[in-house]
């Protein structure tokens, strides 16, 4: 919970961790206190679709780019309809923006938006002591919120952890909408918004794809109504272990034999709905410069990430699940994190990523078209 007024980087701001580590810097955007996971962001660029990302509900996000601001905020990249981050850990904020799209400052807009953040703080250093030590709980304290860092620390440990939190309820549309296909309809897909990104239903919309965007409580009936092509689950934030809706829909799709495609937290829901776990990463995997190499081609691909979850399924084996043939697809280069699954006996696949590039490279933009390709073969 924030409280604010006008932000000032003449107010001193306190960032405390959960383990006692505490950093001093001075307020950006609203003035008050903040709560959440502190976790890091490699993006040199897209701020804006990283602030509106509501796959980063409950974090405070860390950017490891020195400068942020530069380009201020314009009203045409925002991937919803607010800002979804806790609070905003920058070293340098830009004094003015500079670009031709810009209609107000990050500041401004943060203010704005009541997101408590912090600047002036070395922001290398707190990388890489979450990197060492993990994500983990903070808050962000400034103006008359600064107490003594007793007082903070303890406000800090009573937060909720991530693990075990459900949160993709708290970012989903509360009533369907339809993104009407560009050109002639092709195709007819259920998109099940879990946290969606906005560039996702365009980037299908631009392949002859009507996507009817469903809250993330809708049932096989509602899905079904929509009489679908495919059927598309989407990014998201929180632990995917309490996603019990999510998986027992995606059962039923995959016992229907719809193409199926999924993404980030849509990722873990397939892997769950075939039997394979789910676990916490150290520090996760976020910004635009993530290594995958997708298995099935041999080729290496830059990619858009922002997940603290993964799947726990076996790199060197086929698997038998009770859909059939499952095989891991993608994995990242880094660590070796599965970043994508795909059953070998129905049209079903995912990956961990964000292919809608927003913000990001353009790498896995074929993803779409693999599942046009999907329901092309169905439809034969």
């Amino acid at each position: 919970m924030t409280t604010s007024t006008r932000g000032t980087t003449k107010v001193p701001a306190v960032l405390v961790l959960e383990d006692g580590r505490i950093f001093r810097g001075r307020a950006y955007g609203a003035v008050g206190e903040t709560f959440g996971e502190a976790v890091f962001s490699t993006g040199m660029t897209g701020y804006q679709e990283t602030l509106t990302d509501p796959s980063y509900d409950r974090q405070i996000v860390v950017a490891t780019a020195p400068q942020i601001g530069n380009t201020g905020w314009n009203d045409e990249d925002d991937e919803s309809d607010r800002i979804w981050v806790s609070g905003y850990v920058v070293r340098d904020p830009a004094r003015v923006p500079s670009n031709w799209r810009a209609r107000r400052s990050l500041d401004d807009e943060l203010v704005a938006q009541n997101v408590v953040g912090i600047s002036g703080i070395d922001t290398r250093a707190l990388t890489r002591h979450l990197r060492e030590s993990g994500s983990m709980r903070a808050g962000i304290f400034s103006g008359e919120s600064v107490g003594t860092q007793t007082e903070l620390l303890a406000r800090v440990q009573a937060q909720p952890q991530m693990k075990g939190a459900s949160l993709y309820e708290e970012v989903t549309t509360k009533e369907a909408y339809v993104v009407p296909a560009v050109g002639e309809k092709r195709f007819t897909v259920a998109a099940i918004d879990l946290g969606i990104k906005g560039m996702t239903p365009h980037r299908m919309a631009e392949r002859g794809i009507e996507v009817h965007v469903l809250p993330a409580t809708a049932s096989a009936a509602d899905v079904y109504a929509v009489d679908p092509d495919g059927v598309f689950f989407s990014n998201g934030p929180g632990d995917p272990a309490t996603a019990e809706g999510p998986v027992a829909l995606m059962t039923e799709v995959l016992r229907r034999r719809t193409p199926l495609f999924g993404i980030c937290f849509g990722n873990q829901i397939l892997g769950r709905a075939l039997g394979f776990g789910t676990y916490k990463l150290k520090y996760g995997h976020r910004g635009i410069n993530q290594p995958v190499q997708d298995r099935t081609t041999g080729k290496v691909e830059v990619t858009a990430h922002n997940h603290g979850f993964a799947v726990d399924a076996p790199l060197d084996r086929v698997s038998e699940t009770k859909f059939g043939r499952a095989e891991v697809s993608h994995v990242c280069l880094n660590d070796d994190v599965v970043e994508g699954l795909q059953l070998l006996d129905q049209p079903a696949f995912s990956v961990q990523y964000h292919p809608e590039a927003a913000a990001g490279p353009h790498d896995a933009a074929y993803l779409f078209d693999r599942f046009v390709s999907l329901m092309e073969g169905q439809r034969a």
